[in-house]
């Protein structure tokens, strides 16, 4: 039975479709439909690659963190603050899950400088909750966020 006290973040509108097409897994190239993105993409070395190219996780770290910076400003402009200088930096972990696949971890550090600590923590708090990629992640992956 569904839980009803879950928050459905799922799109009542679609407003724009990105198209990427991978082409030889993780030892290839990923190109978008645009032409915007034409990347080599390799194993890391830690994952037995050469670490020639980029890799899905970096990828996905560029997206999250990119994303949940335009969130943070757009929650913190509603609220009247501007967030200049501010940064979100990414790390998205990889490795074995118990299920004999893989899993991810993700932990965002995000800067707000010249903010008071408890608004700073506030405006963070709002921005997860209308990120997409937080959406998308809560309840399916570790997601760690680090105000500093």
């Amino acid at each position: 039975m569904p839980d009803d006290t879950a928050v459905d973040t799922r799109p009542s509108k679609i407003m724009y479709v990105a198209e990427a097409t991978a082409h030889g897994g993780r030892d290839g190239y990923v190109t978008s439909q645009d032409g915007q993105i034409e990347l080599k993409v390799a194993m890391p070395p830690a994952l037995g690659g050469d670490g020639n190219g980029t890799n899905p996780e970096q990828l996905f770290a560029a997206g999250f963190s990119s994303c949940f910076h335009n969130a943070l400003v757009m929650v913190g402009r509603r609220s009247g603050f501007d967030l200049s200088g501010s940064t979100v930096a990414a790390k998205v972990g990889i490795g074995p899950n118990r299920h004999h696949g893989y899993g991810l971890a993700v932990a965002l550090s995000v800067s707000l400088p010249v903010l008071d600590a408890d608004v700073a923590a506030k405006l963070v708090e709002d921005a997860h909750a209308v990120c997409p990629y937080s959406n998308a992640t809560r309840g399916n992956i570790d997601v760690t966020i680090l105000l500093g």
